[in-house]
């Protein structure tokens, strides 16, 4: 079947060919990503760090934002990726945000690959900016802006932009009635809202796009242990499954290069042309969670995360908070 710009993608596997065990190097193998430009946010660490090499290697000038710039070029030369460009931005400050997406698009270069990769997990309730919840706010508010900051760029490359989500999705739909849980905190379901709203966001940015050649997926990467963990005590993940008591993960996690292959994947295979607004794992698109599937906890994608009213809802409410909507 052949997918025209104005389709919806079928949220069902396409026989990739790839899986669970593929590293992000093995996806790129003989492409030649020369005069590529792409972002990728959280470009120096985990998944991100492997995600920028992969990129890299396959001859993309890739361009990191950075918290911490001078760290991250520090990482990143270590790494053997010393000419990766490093530009400074903090995804929890809307101002750094719109100044890099505006120096960028300023530069005038256009964009081909946008991953929006940085996220921070289960943190202890933190506020940013007006009041907003720091998951949230990082993980999906900042992304919003800076996708929305990098439109001219990314519509005049027909880009595609990558969206990290995860199995945490499966924990919390959008909180609509109190987003910024200013009614009690709990940041697994914050981390569950933030991982809906990072799929969502794929969602309803592929349907507003793909007349201007954008496409967007959203990326379950797999579970891996990175600094991502930072706020977890190893007798958390301890009793929730995740490793024993020496340590040793559990049968399943990957390594951040496996970590890497669904973003990379996503970002670049042919066998995606034309299609978009979907939520990818393993190096494909993933099929709708069985609920009464064993593995439900960890496999597939539930139907509040790709669900297109909720998708077009979140829009609304992140062009409200953020007052950026360059496709509105």
């Amino acid at each position: 079947m052949i997918h025209r710009l104005h389709e919806d993608t079928p949220q069902q596997p396409i026989g990739s060919g790839w899986g669970h065990d593929t590293e992000a190097a093995e996806v790129l193998d003989g492409v030649d990503l020369a005069g590529c430009d792409a972002i990728v946010t959280g470009g120096y660490s985990g998944l991100g760090l492997e995600t920028v090499r992969a990129l890299a290697d396959a001859g993309a000038r890739v361009v990191v934002p950075a918290r911490r710039p001078a760290h991250a070029r520090t990482v990143l030369a270590e790494a053997g990726l010393g000419s990766v460009e490093v530009r400074a931005m903090d995804l929890g400050d809307q101002q750094s945000v719109k100044a890099f997406a505006r120096g960028y698009v300023d530069s005038g270069r256009s964009l081909d690959i946008l991953v929006n990769n940085a996220a921070i997990m289960a943190c202890p309730e933190t506020r940013v900016g007006p009041g907003w919840e720091a998951q949230f706010a990082t993980n999906h508010l900042g992304h919003f802006t800076l996708t929305n900051g990098l439109w001219p760029a990314l519509a005049d490359g027909g880009a595609r932009v990558v969206s990290l989500s995860s199995t945490g999705h499966k924990r919390s739909g959008i909180h609509f009635d109190d987003p910024q849980f200013t009614h009690g905190y709990d940041k697994w379901e914050a981390y569950g809202q933030a991982k809906t709203a990072n799929s969502l966001f794929a969602v309803e940015l592929d349907r507003l796009g793909r007349d201007h050649g954008v496409r967007a997926f959203a990326v379950n990467p797999g579970g891996i242990m990175t600094g991502l963990q930072r706020h977890l005590a190893r007798e958390e993940m301890v009793a929730a499954g995740w490793m024993d008591e020496s340590g040793t993960l559990r049968q399943g996690f990957k390594t951040p290069k496996q970590g890497a292959a669904t973003s990379v994947w996503a970002a670049t295979s042919a066998e995606l042309d034309g299609k978009g607004g979907v939520y990818c794992e393993d190096c494909d698109i993933a099929r709708p969670t069985d609920p009464e599937s064993p593995l439900a906890r960890f496999v597939g994608v539930d139907a509040h995360a790709v669900d297109s009213e909720s998708a077009r809802k979140l829009w609304e409410l992140s062009a409200k908070l953020t007052r950026v909507n360059a496709l509105g």
